[in-house]
């Protein structure tokens, strides 16, 4: 059986993002990530894809080809090229995408949905993610770092607001540190693979998953810049949220500061959390001055390499 493979090179923030939006479309074994052969300042990963060459495979190359047209047109990942071969390679065993297990701060255990692990202490906390790419999302370092600052920010029974839910590995780290969640994404790719992580980890009772914007989001179009959404619910923000953790664009959190001020409950004895994530150190500034504007104060940072993610705090 001839294979086509279907390639496309990706920044260091998109490659989340094609592992997600792909979770559906694509068999994990089928998709191999690896780092970018040559030197450059754009390009950080090769995304190839392996369909077989049967009668169903050109509207399959248009159908993969329509999902990633958003980043493409944005400039985070090129062009999709085509090629046909004899045969696809096999799974690389070390590659990012086929680590088994993944520790995030103290407590956080990414696996697998297939991983047979069993804890070692009563402490752990576990994040079962689907066999497929999107469990790639708990190796971006914009991922980690919101764990690790939700990890040391979240407290039982509050009501947290989960922005850009993208795999849902967020939302499940948020109710397995007994919160209740209100889980939102204005793409539906991202709100499927977000149910599919709350339903295999078993926190449906604590997680409410919506496609939907938080305020004046709705109007801002789809967040990866791709074509406008239609009739996405708005969530209003109406203090009603003890903490937001929001894993997107730098260009989506300086356009919701104001938002987020609104949406987080603040009185005498409590001062609302929002953590950002999504972003790298040259944006720091710019998100760091809207926050500022809007009424909140830094209080806590983490950094792996460029990417930078920051916990605010309201201001009384």
């Amino acid at each position: 059986m001839s294979w086509i493979e279907l390639s496309l090179d990706t920044t260091n923030e998109a490659v989340d993002w094609v592992c997600t939006l792909l979770a559906n479309a694509i068999a994990a074994e089928d998709l191999h990530i690896s780092e970018y052969s040559d030197r450059s300042e754009k390009w950080k990963f090769t995304i190839k894809l392996y369909l077989p060459k049967d009668t169903q495979i050109y509207q399959r190359i248009e159908a993969i080809a329509a999902i990633l047209q958003p980043l493409h047109r944005t400039g985070m990942t090129s062009e999709l090229q085509t090629f046909v071969v004899s045969q696809k390679p096999l799974k690389i065993e070390h590659s990012p995408e086929n680590s088994l297990i993944r520790r995030i701060g103290d407590r956080f255990v990414i696996l697998s949905a297939d991983s047979d692990y069993q804890p070692r202490t009563s402490q752990e906390i576990i994040l079962h993610l689907q066999n497929s790419l999107a469990f790639g999302s708990g190796l971006h370092p914009a991922t980690i770092l919101s764990l690790q600052l939700i990890e040391r920010h979240v407290k039982p029974k509050i009501h947290a607001l989960d922005l850009g839910s993208g795999s849902g590995i967020l939302s499940v780290a948020l109710a397995k540190l007994g919160a209740t969640v209100l889980a939102i994404d204005n793409d539906l790719i991202a709100v499927v693979a977000t149910q599919d992580a709350v339903e295999r980890n078993q926190v449906s009772s604590q997680v409410t998953v919506l496609e939907a914007s938080l305020g004046s989001a709705s109007q801002l179009g789809h967040w990866m810049g791709g074509d406008s959404i239609e009739s996405v619910p708005e969530v209003a923000a109406n203090g009603q949220f003890d903490l937001i953790v929001a894993n997107i664009f730098a260009r989506v959190h300086i356009s919701l500061a104001a938002e987020f001020y609104k949406a987080l409950h603040n009185t005498s004895v409590h001062s609302g959390i929002l953590i950002t994530a999504g972003y790298t150190s040259d944006r720091e500034e710019d998100v760091t001055s809207a926050m500022s504007s809007a009424g909140f104060v830094q209080c806590d940072r983490a950094q792996i390499d460029e990417w930078v993610a920051i916990a605010y705090r309201v201001c009384h």
